[in-house]
Order: C-alpha cells, then sequence, then structure tokens
C-alpha cells in the first residue's frame, strides 16, 4: 500500500493597502509554512486583482505555490487565461497553480455588466474553457468548436504545464475536475441564496461521501494523481470545541455535529484538529486544504510537522 498524500495548506489572501504589505503577506505565510499563496477573483469587493498581484509575488518569495481561489471563468477567455497562468508559471519557476469555478455572485456579473445566465449555462462554459485549457498546458496545438469558444491551431506559448484547480460542489463541476484537474476543490456549498453571496451547505457526511465517489468513479485511472481540496469555512482553535461548533451552528443555522465532522471546519485544539484532519484523509481523501486566517492555521502546520 502506498503512504497517503501528505498535507498542505493553502491561505487565501487579496487585501493589501501597499506593496510591501502584500510582500509581506506572501513572505510571513511561505515561513510559517504555508505551500500555497491564493487570490479569490471577486469584482464587487476590495480585493487585489488575481493575476498581477500573484505576479508581483513571484518575484517576492521563493518555495510557496502561488495560485487563483479561484478565477470565475465569466470574466476571461480561456485562451488568454492560459497565456496569463503560463507566464506567471514560467516566471516563478514552476510555482502557479490555475484555480478556475463557474462563478456564481450575481451582483458582480450586475455591477460590470454581464449577463448572469443559469447555472447550466455557466458550467458549460467552464467545462468548454477547462477542457481548452487542460489540453492547451499538456502541449497540444487545439482546434475546436464549442458553443461558447473557439480556437484554431492555437499552442500555448510560453509552454508550461501549471497545476489547474477545478472548485465547486456541483455534480457537473466535481466530475469535469476529476477528469481534467491535477486538483478538485470541493466548495461544499450548494445553491446561492438570493443575496448572491451565501450558500446553502451540504456538509453531512452522507453528502460529502457521495461527491467523493462521483469523484472517485469520474476519475479513473486519474485517481492516484489527483489532489482533493476543501475550503476550510471556519478554523478556530478553543479548548471548547462544542461551545465554538454551536455559536457557528447557530450563525449559519447548521447542526453543531455535522459541522465537527465535516472538512469545511476546523475546530478544537491543535490536537483535536490533527485528529479530525487524519479522520478526513482517511474516509475522503481530503489532503490540501485552504484557510483564510494564518494566525489560526500555524499551529496546525507546525503540528503536522
Amino acid at each position: 500500500m502506498s503512504a497517503p498524500r501528505p498535507f498542505r495548506f493553502g491561505l487565501q489572501v487579496g487585501r493589501a493597502a501597499s506593496r510591501s504589505e502584500w510582500v509581506d503577506i506572501g513572505r510571513r505565510a511561505e515561513a510559517v509554512g504555508f505551500a500555497s499563496v491564493l487570490v479569490a477573483d471577486h469584482v464587487a469587493d476590495d480585493l487585489l486583482s488575481p493575476m498581477a498581484a500573484l505576479a508581483v509575488l513571484a518575484g517576492a518569495t521563493a518555495s510557496v505555490q502561488l495560485g487563483t481561489f479561484v478565477l470565475n471563468n465569466d470574466f476571461r477567455h480561456p485562451t488568454l487565461l492560459a497565456r496569463e497562468a503560463a507566464t506567471i508559471d514560467l516566471l516563478s519557476d514552476g510555482r502557479f497553480e490555475l484555480g478556475i469555478g463557474a462563478g456564481h455572485s450575481a451582483p458582480e456579473y450586475v455591477e460590470i455588466g454581464l449577463p448572469f445566465d443559469r447555472a447550466a449555462v455557466r458550467v458549460t462554459r467552464l467545462e468548454e474553457s477547462a477542457r481548452l485549457l487542460r489540453r492547451l498546458f499538456d502541449g497540444e496545438t487545439v482546434t475546436a468548436a464549442g458553443t461558447h469558444y473557439s480556437v484554431t491551431e492555437h499552442r500555448l506559448s510560453p509552454a508550461r504545464r501549471p497545476a489547474l484547480l477545478v472548485g465547486g460542489n456541483g455534480d457537473r463541476v466535481l466530475r469535469l475536475g476529476a477528469e481534467v484537474a491535477d486538483i478538485v476543490g470541493f466548495t461544499g456549498l450548494g445553491r446561492t441564496l438570493p443575496d448572491g453571496q451565501q450558500h446553502e451547505i451540504a456538509w453531512s457526511g452522507a453528502e460529502i461521501d457521495a461527491k467523493v465517489a462521483l469523484v472517485r468513479a469520474a476519475a479513473g485511472a486519474r485517481l492516484a494523481e489527483l489532489e482533493l481540496n476543501a475550503l476550510v469555512q471556519h478554523i478556530e482553535i478553543t479548548d471548547d470545541r462544542r461551545a465554538a461548533a454551536e455559536t457557528v451552528g447557530a450563525r449559519i443555522d447548521a447542526d453543531p455535529d455535522v459541522l465537527l465532522a465535516a472538512p469545511y471546519m476546523l475546530i478544537g485544539t491543535v490536537a483535536e484538529i490533527v485528529a479530525q484532519l487524519h479522520a478526513t484523509r482517511e474516509r475522503w481523501g481530503f489532503t490540501y486544504f485552504v484557510t483564510r486566517d494564518a494566525e489560526q492555521t500555524a499551529p496546525i502546520i507546525a503540528a503536522l510537522g
């Protein structure tokens, strides 16, 4: 039996008031042992533009992976995105992870004048885009005529193969990730609520079992090389795990027992969280966890060695 894939952690960040502050964020994340520094893609928030921000970190860090988590596919043509990703991968000496998703926040589309198509259409665009990205990263000269994107005899330059992450929680998106990505990102989030920002959650053990089983079946022979990622919505080191889970559960109307078992919440003492991570890897295979709190995550990274 092969050894289990080691754990790694990504830090999702994206706000800074100056270059020096931004560089310091990246360097501190690298120093405490984060495997990656990741930037989200929301135009209706006070976030830095992801590709430009990551290009700066490429020159300011030495070993940490740099990535998007995740880009909204509807904001960029896949061939131009592939070129940007390949360029940052080259300039960072192979440290770029391209994370991409279907987009979900209607207010952002309204703000910049883009049509917000129904989910099925956005996912179809993502499917076409991710398959083009896979072929370009694999070095093919691509000709393709899809519903949304057409390419004629196009080859990626510079020729690079950055890691590709496809993130979401719907069956079509997870199946797509299993078929074409290097990393499948599970959000555990269901239907977007009317505010365009909040989501239903699908965090029960049975729900996660079903999603992971879908990915495993779709991956086939690719499964051994596939990394499973979870977006941690809340991380908290505390001596009273139950009370903390009850507080979070009351805020999001969720069962604390469900929260304590799901990979999307890491709550407890350092030892309890480490035990939860091992149980999560054993049951579902998740090994790559993205958090938004460097201070709370650092002791977990240190404990895992």
